[in-house]
């Protein structure tokens, strides 16, 4: 195998799982695992930036798609969920 045709090999993997994880993040019945799903679409878009040579914005995008949206959103769910809603959620 040559070397263009694993990047085009990983590029297509990491392209599917963008989409896997995002329309995960659509689907998902409850909030928070929506928001880590969408995490995981900003790590993944992350490493897709990262094989296509460019570091710069794949840092941009780790610190803040990946990690503080992520961070905001769990932190606005917990803030704003009420005890009960929880076990609700978890049975």
């Amino acid at each position: 195998m040559t070397t263009q045709t694993i990047s085009t090999i990983l590029n297509t993997l990491v392209m599917v799982a963008i989409v896997v994880s995002a329309l995960y993040a659509v689907i998902a019945k409850n909030i928070l695992t929506s928001v880590i799903a969408l995490g995981a679409t900003g790590a993944f878009v992350s490493l897709a930036f990262i094989l296509l040579h460019a570091p710069d914005v794949a840092i941009a995008e780790a610190a803040v798609g990946a990690v503080l949206s992520t961070a905001i959103f769990v932190i606005a769910i917990r803030k704003t969920t009420k005890k009960g809603e929880e076990e609700k959620d978890e049975d």
